[in-house]
């Protein structure tokens, strides 16, 4: 049952960075961020019910809550407009548990290729924290490209492999790929890091709202508030969609 809700993670990861990236509009995500993290508060909550007490099926249920907490955040972010600092600091704590949950895989459960997958989410998670809860706007579209990447190699390729049943025979091996790739896409950084945000620039669009990345705040003027909107992002052509365009006067 956790390789199933685990294929859908790897969904909304992959929507979630096409957002970061610009290519998906912000309030569309929402809803597949609520129904991806329902499914992953009531699967654990099912697989602890159901495991007799077992403490190895009750720490492996546990860490879903996390992504679960994750991605209902996102969908109230996006949908209330609220800042995303709190889900920032939030997504530090699940990078700090995601280190713990790599190194029980490594030793405790015995799985090496989840505690490699377990590392990579650390990393991911530790990316949103920087972006949302420290405001570097510059790593948006490298977290969401890092995003993408996790959706699909530590998610769905080993949903699947679990599903089949080929996945516990070749954990060795999908430790050393996984840790292969997990490594060369963080070489994406330095191609997908923009130029950090100054007082003199607009701020990055991927991350606000109300602002065009055209303007450039005029010297002794306040910078309007924005507000950040989640680990995904909307730039101001997507959050203007479904509004009524103002006409401009031409003898202004």
């Amino acid at each position: 049952m956790g390789s199933v809700g685990l294929l859908y993670v790897g969904a909304v990861l992959v929507v979630n960075g096409m957002m970061l990236l610009g290519r998906v509009d912000a309030r569309a995500a929402a809803p597949l961020n609520f129904f991806v993290g329902g499914l992953q508060v009531i699967t654990p909550t099912y697989l602890i019910f159901t495991s007799g007490g077992d403490p190895d099926t009750i720490l492996g249920a546990s860490g879903l809550y996390l992504f679960g907490f994750t991605y209902l955040y996102v969908g109230f972010n996006l949908l209330g407009g609220l800042d995303g600092t709190g889900l920032g600091w939030f997504s530090a704590f699940v990078a700090a548990c995601a280190v713990v949950y790599a190194g029980l895989n490594f030793g405790r459960l015995g799985d090496p290729a989840f505690g490699v997958i377990w590392l990579y989410w650390a990393v991911l998670w530790g990316l949103f924290f920087v972006v949302l809860g420290l405001k570097r706007e510059e790593l948006t579209r490298f977290t969401g490209a890092v995003a993408v990447i996790a959706g699909v190699i530590t998610c769905a390729v080993p949903a699947f492999m679990l599903l089949v049943g080929v996945w516990t025979p070749n954990t060795r091996t999908a430790a050393i790929v996984l840790a292969v790739l997990c490594v060369l896409s963080l070489g994406l950084y330095g191609p997908l890091r923009q130029s950090r945000a100054t007082p003199a620039t607009a701020p990055a669009p991927e991350l606000r709202e109300g602002g065009s990345p055209q303007q450039v705040a005029a010297p002794g003027t306040a910078t309007p508030p924005t507000r950040m909107h989640g680990n995904v992002a909307a730039t101001e052509e997507q959050t203007a969609r479904g509004t009524t365009d103002v006409p401009t006067d031409p003898r202004r």
